[in-house]
């Protein structure tokens, strides 16, 4: 009986910690673990890849399910704000991916030495994305769930929730439930965030290399997260307060803080998904808007790769000494907002549209596949800093829509 209440008593205290704080603690564990126990051990590790795969494995259930329920219970009167939402995703990638290349001409970055070329498949043309995202749109329900294709979720979501939205309210409202048990599986897995975070922050400081390889690319580095926070704290606030005519950063802030610090560990817009739909609901935005826009965010909302995209191939051109005009260059600019809208969510996936951009300077997919490896080497923070901009900025533009800043009074309740 006396060990039951230690154990409530030890429980209560954790439970009473914001969540957040309880993040920063995960990360300074694993850092101190990191530094103790060098080596690397599987079983603290393990922690990230279990939290990582327990999102990864509800992710595509839970939005499945929340928009077929969303669009089902859906009411013509209302207005979902789902236009408003696309327009300034749209407006935030292209303002993206112009910063950048301001970025890129401004303070030149170049390749002084090679890496080791990757193995991979990159797309040859704008064809080859537009073709490859309408097949994978048309899979079958079930594989895409299993495998986490969110073009095919999103499409089978809207088709079966209009097919919902016919039948009898006894079915809607099953549906509903299903919805909520899901949402609540979620939210027990993202309670085990701080002991996920702790393995993903020993991973990234034990494994091979560690952060010394990042000193050869330090510039481009540089230039790749100052553009991205220029993206997140004035590009973004400006979009907020055009729309809303408010004070933008409390929201800004608080997406940042709830939702781009998980995003920068767990490295994937996909596996965030969750985070950002719990989020969406503390901030009181209506389920109708956000169990839609958020997960299309993570599919078409790509602010992190489009600069990645354009960052990188300048650096590429300027390795290369090639005479770029900065109208030839703003064409670059819609390329990689359109290949940013196919890449899928995971960790990486802007890497590998690289060569795609390369290719409309005639550089060779040798050389690019050479900057791809590059991208590889400083994945550790480029891809981090990228992920927590991207899924942010979901959340960020998904309130400002809804004319939401002003964070609610109950909000910091846990």
């Amino acid at each position: 009986m006396q060990s039951d209440n230690i154990k409530n008593g030890i429980f209560s205290k954790i439970s009473g910690i914001p969540f957040i704080l309880q993040v920063i603690i995960g990360m300074l564990v694993g850092i101190i673990l990191a530094l103790v126990i060098p080596e690397g051990q599987v079983y603290i590790s393990m922690l990230g890849d279990l939290f990582v795969s327990g999102l990864k494995a509800i992710a595509p259930l839970l939005v499945f399910v929340l928009v077929s329920a969303s669009i089902a219970r859906h009411n013509t009167n209302t207005d979902a704000k789902l236009k408003p939402i696309l327009a300034l995703y749209v407006i935030a990638m292209c303002l993206s991916a112009t910063t950048a290349l301001v970025m890129a001409f401004a303070f030149p970055s170049t390749f002084s030495m090679l890496a080791n070329q990757a193995e991979a498949s990159a797309p040859e043309n704008v064809s080859a994305v537009l073709v490859s995202c309408i097949k994978k749109a048309v899979d079958n329900p079930v594989s895409a769930i299993i495998n986490g294709n969110y073009l095919a979720i999103l499409l089978w979501g809207v088709l079966f929730g209009l097919l919902f939205k016919q039948a009898e309210t006894a079915t809607k409202k099953v549906l509903d439930d299903f919805a909520r048990i899901v949402s609540g599986v979620v939210r027990y897995v993202i309670k085990f965030a701080p002991l996920g975070v702790l393995g993903l922050v020993y991973t990234s400081c034990t494994q091979q290399g560690g952060f010394a390889s990042l000193l050869n690319y330090l510039h481009v580095v540089m230039i790749l997260v100052i553009t991205m926070l220029i993206i997140a704290f004035l590009i973004n606030p400006l979009l907020v307060f055009l729309t809303t005519h408010k004070n933008p950063y409390p929201l800004v802030f608080t997406a940042i803080t709830q939702s781009g610090i998980t995003a920068f560990f767990t490295r994937s817009s996909a596996a965030n998904i969750p985070v950002n739909l719990e989020l969406c609901q503390r901030l009181k935005i209506p389920q109708e808007s956000y169990s839609i826009s958020i997960p299309l965010g993570c599919t078409i909302n790509m602010s992190g790769a489009a600069v990645t995209i354009v960052i990188m191939t300048m650096a590429a051109v300027n390795t290369l000494h090639i005479d770029v005009s900065f109208g030839t260059a703003l064409l670059l600019c819609v390329v990689s907002v359109i290949c940013a809208c196919g890449t899928s969510g995971i960790a990486g996936g802007s890497l590998m549209l690289i060569p795609l951009a390369c290719s409309f300077f005639n550089i060779s997919n040798d050389i690019a596949m050479q900057v791809v490896g590059i991208g590889f080497i400083i994945g550790v923070v480029q891809d981090s800093f990228e992920t927590a901009l991207n899924s942010s900025s979901d959340v960020v533009l998904t309130a400002a829509a809804n004319k939401i800043t002003a964070l609610p009074e109950d909000f910091k309740k846990v």
